[in-house]
């Protein structure tokens, strides 16, 4: 019977999950209400309130699965130099966010938390820096701002991709993104400073 409502219980939390993304791709959070969203997957508020106290809790749950989901691939794939072998971690990444379109979409598009983006982006920051010191120990310092820069653009590159019906997989997106870094990467160290 455990494993019966187990199902239940994780179809009820999906659904209010799809209709939320639903729901933030029309408006801010704060417009959206529990009577809103249960309309939208017919379902009833006393359900809702047995696993969310408001919407901000159900939409704090699902930062916080994703943030799990991107910390536990960033222990899979320990600090090692930018080369190749990187590939299978931007992989990971992007496996993530087709599994979660929806919601991704939401939460990258206009109505949604720019506060869960930058959480994300110090996420992966941490983990990419020390493999930019590991790989250029002597560029660490102006390698940040390529970094930066590189950061932004797969942001970028996200949203469209999310936004987008082109069907790229996440094997292909995480390979476009993983030669643009490290094109910009090469190009930088490569450069001599001005005289």
């Amino acid at each position: 019977m455990a494993e019966k409502t187990d199902r239940r219980v994780r179809k009820t939390k999906n659904q209010l999950k799809l209709g939320l993304a639903k729901l933030m791709q029309q408006k801010s959070i704060k417009e959206i209400t529990v009577k809103e969203l249960v309309n939208e997957v017919d379902i009833n508020r006393s359900t809702f309130y047995l696993h969310y106290t408001d919407i901000y809790d159900l939409l704090h749950s699902i930062e916080d699965e994703l943030t799990i989901e991107i910390r536990d691939s960033i222990h899979a794939h320990p600090v090692s130099p930018f080369t190749e072998d990187s590939l299978p971690f931007v992989e990971d990444i992007f496996r993530i966010l087709a599994e979660n379109k929806d919601i991704c979409n939401a939460l990258f598009g206009t109505n949604g938390d720019i506060a869960f983006i930058h959480r994300m982006e110090n996420l992966i920051s941490v983990h990419s820096l020390d493999v930019l010191k590991t790989t250029f120990p002597d560029n660490i310092q102006t390698l940040k701002y390529s970094y930066a820069f590189c950061l932004t653009g797969c942001v970028g590159l996200i949203k469209a991709w999310l936004n987008s019906d082109t069907g790229e997989s996440p094997q292909e997106m995480a390979r476009i993104a993983f030669q643009l870094i490290m094109h910009t990467i090469e190009a930088f160290t490569s450069q001599t400073p001005a005289e």
